[in-house]
């Protein structure tokens, strides 16, 4: 009987560096990485303006990704699965997709302040100008008022690093 693959999942504020760790992960352990900003901007491109948009865009996409997460999960390949999640609902939605089927995971918490992750929001801006107009810091303050850390609670696997500033 084939062993399943491991599920890497993540929570961490906005501008974090949850997307850059997943990567790293992926690239690092050799699984797929699924990225819900990829997802959305080759399926949705210019049309995720607000975060009103976003939520109706990612709620459209979470069955079809849960479905094949869980194939890919099941041929034994393990899958970096870069969606936030940065509330008890998002993260419940994560529960889906490992408790049907008892695959082992990981929760990996990037906790950082926000100063750092402003930083990082800035950064991303130039590095990628097409998220310019969602990756702001009025869009982090609204983000980020509705974040909720993982607790023991919810019966995660929680890995925590602490982001720290790059000394320049």
């Amino acid at each position: 009987m084939k062993e399943n693959g491991m599920l890497f999942l993540f929570c961490g504020k906005m501008g974090a560096g949850k997307s850059t760790k997943a990567a790293e992960i992926a690239q690092t352990t050799g699984a797929i990485l699924i990225s819900e900003d990829e997802w959305l901007s080759n399926l949705y491109p210019h049309e995720i303006s607000s975060l009103s948009t976003y939520i109706e865009y990612s709620a459209r996409l979470k069955p079809m990704i849960k479905s094949h997460t869980q194939d890919i999960l099941r041929s034994g390949i393990s899958v970096v699965l870069d969606f936030p999640g940065n509330t008890r609902k998002q993260r419940s939605w994560f529960k889906e997709i490992f408790l049907d089927n008892l695959f082992p995971h990981q929760l990996i918490y990037l906790k950082a302040d926000d100063k750092l992750c402003l930083q990082q929001i800035a950064q991303r801006q130039k590095s990628h100008p097409e998220r310019a107009a969602f990756d702001t810091p009025e869009t982090f303050k609204q983000v980020n008022k509705y974040f909720e850390e993982p607790t023991l609670s919810e019966r995660f696997n929680i890995e925590v690093i602490e982001q720290r500033e790059i000394s320049k």
